[in-house]
């Protein structure tokens, strides 16, 4: 990096931290909405942002960029189904949970089932970030700085060396924005970034296609479509990372946890300052999540078009992609926003965790009669101790088989099939137990990992033994018997969703809750609905089907 770019990665870095600042220093962050809502004063832009940046961050650019770099478009399921579950949770769910005037997601499990049971979500939410997201969100971000930049070769150290160090940078100032700065200054960074991270991720494929065409992003764009018409079927096949049939199972309900019960999503909702507002947020960032694709899903193709098999490692494409065709003065400013995008996501899930500890597990564990002032700061102190632990993960992550964002769907599976579950049942009938609910978040995650890490294993070795043993060596066909042998990951979840549900209800039938559930309304929210909520949202839910019909 020369010094232009260096003096611009600085400034725009600094930049956002000085209008996070500003913005928040009249916020009280010593109360719990304060702290944790951002004293429910957040803007319908301003959410959008910030949850377009909780979303996007390395792990979503690298890793789906990656995928579309090894088998195309089809990734873009991901991103535009996204689009219509944010739709579903902005019209369905979120009346029903800000009229409760809830703070997380398992305060909302606590009022439907027991507190048991909401201590049981709150510590799932907890693994699932602190194992699983944080650490692979600075991995992900620290390789991408790595390749894209040429770090070890600049500072002269090894590739895992620059990695820690990379992890190290990015943690302590992620846990500075989440833990001394709460929500707000959260969401206002994120709001920044996130208009930086549309205009610096939308000239990487500008500038890929121009070179490809010659300085004519048109002729560029059509010689990439002639060139490589496979990489432009949205129909995954069996043996692909997204197999068709699976948008029909296991990936809306992927997608309908993610933006419907994840709390370091709807926390930035629950922030609003009335429910037209979040309603607001959550539908216009559902229609930039359907364009997104031109940024996370598009430059893996031209990057497949420009280094072919040169790129061992998928994951890499985007990071030299960016180093290719980035002119020098747009590198520092890229870097800025890439940064901000790493730190967004980070900070996020770091104040979501903080929150979860401080108003779910705090008072209820350790100190039940503890002040707001307390709950804050034991929230900051658990977030202090999930960023070390994060921090001395992420290094040690290894590069998935089928790259990080599948790695990252497919551990999560385990979590977001039990919690949907609970959460749907729970919003949707009034006699199903606590029982219930507690032994489905408990017996539910065991059956996903026993499917996962013990079965698959074992019929997919056996399927592979018997095809070594018929001379069969040919990728592809091994790669169709490999998928055939198990359902996919994505399938397992569909399938346990409905046992889960099934069973819940099943409970319900045989155990009625004795104290039928009567949901709370606040008087401290203006609960009143958007008019135009359905009706824009019927509109994006058919652009998006439209779209994904043309490929």
């Amino acid at each position: 990096m020369d010094i232009l770019s260096i003096i611009s990665f600085l400034g725009f870095t600094l930049l956002v931290a000085f209008i996070a600042w500003y913005a928040t220093r009249k916020t009280d962050e010593k109360s719990a909405d304060g702290y944790y809502l951002g004293g429910r004063s957040l803007g319908a832009i301003t959410i959008a942002g910030s949850l377009l940046l909780t979303n996007l961050s390395a792990e979503q650019i690298v890793g789906l960029n990656g995928q579309s770099f090894a088998q195309g478009i089809l990734v873009m399921a991901w991103e535009t189904l996204a689009a219509i579950s944010m739709i579903v949770t902005a019209i369905y769910l979120l009346p029903k949970y800000m009229r409760s005037g809830i703070t997380t997601i398992p305060q909302f499990v606590h009022e439907r089932f027991d507190a048991q049971t909401k201590s049981i979500l709150s510590i799932l939410f907890l693994v699932a970030f602190g194992a699983v997201l944080l650490p692979t969100i600075l991995y992900s971000g620290s390789l991408a700085f790595s390749t894209m930049f040429d770090l070890p070769e600049t500072l002269g150290m090894s590739q895992s060396g620059v990695i820690w160090i990379c992890v190290l940078s990015i943690g302590v100032i992620g846990s500075i924005y989440a833990i001394f700065g709460g929500l707000k200054a959260v969401a206002v960074s994120d709001l920044v970034n996130a208009i930086g991270l549309l205009i610096g991720g939308l000239l990487i494929p500008v500038f890929g296609l121009m070179l490809i065409g010659d300085g004519s992003v048109s002729d560029g764009l059509n010689e990439l479509w002639t060139e490589n018409p496979e990489k432009f079927n949205a129909k995954g096949e069996i043996d692909s990372f997204i197999p068709f049939s699976t948008i029909f199972t296991g990936m809306m309900i992927a997608q309908m946890y993610y933006w419907g019960t994840n709390q370091s999503i709807l926390q930035r909702v629950f922030g609003a300052k009335s429910l037209a507002d979040g309603q607001k947020g959550m539908i216009l960032a559902g229609f930039v999540k359907f364009l997104i694709p031109i940024i996370v899903v598009l430059p893996g193709v031209i990057a497949w078009h420009i280094f072919g098999n040169d790129l061992v490692n998928p994951d890499q494409a985007y990071p030299a992609l960016v180093k290719k065709v980035l002119p020098g003065a747009f590198l520092g400013f890229f870097a800025a926003v890439l940064f901000g995008a790493v730190l967004s996501s980070f900070n996020s899930l770091l104040n979501s965790s903080s929150t979860l500890f401080g108003i779910d597990l705090y008072r209820q564990y350790f100190n039940k009669n503890a002040s707001e002032l307390k709950m804050v700061k034991a929230g900051k102190l658990f977030g202090i101790l999930l960023a070390i632990i994060s921090m001395s993960i992420a290094p040690f992550i290894a590069n998935a088989p089928d790259g990080l964002f599948s790695y990252i769907q497919e551990s999560l599976g385990s979590l977001s099939v039990p919690i949907l579950a609970v959460v749907a049942v729970g919003m949707a009938t009034k006699n199903v137990p606590a029982l219930a609910a507690k032994l489905v978040l408990t017996i539910g995650v065991l059956l996903y990992l026993v499917s996962q890490f013990v079965l698959s294993p074992y019929f997919i070795e056996a399927a592979l033994s018997e095809a070594a043993i018929n001379g069969i060596t040919n990728v592809k066909e091994l790669g169709i018997i490999k998928a055939k042998a198990y359902p996919h990951f994505l399938h397992i979840m569909g399938i346990l969703f409905v046992l889960n549900v099934g069973f819940m209800l099943v409970m319900g039938k045989l155990y009625p809750n004795k104290n039928i559930y009567k949901p709370k309304v606040t008087e401290e929210i203006d609960v009143t609905p958007w008019k135009y909520a359905k009706i824009i949202g019927l509109a994006i839910t058919i652009l998006v089907l439209s779209t994904y019909l043309i490929f």
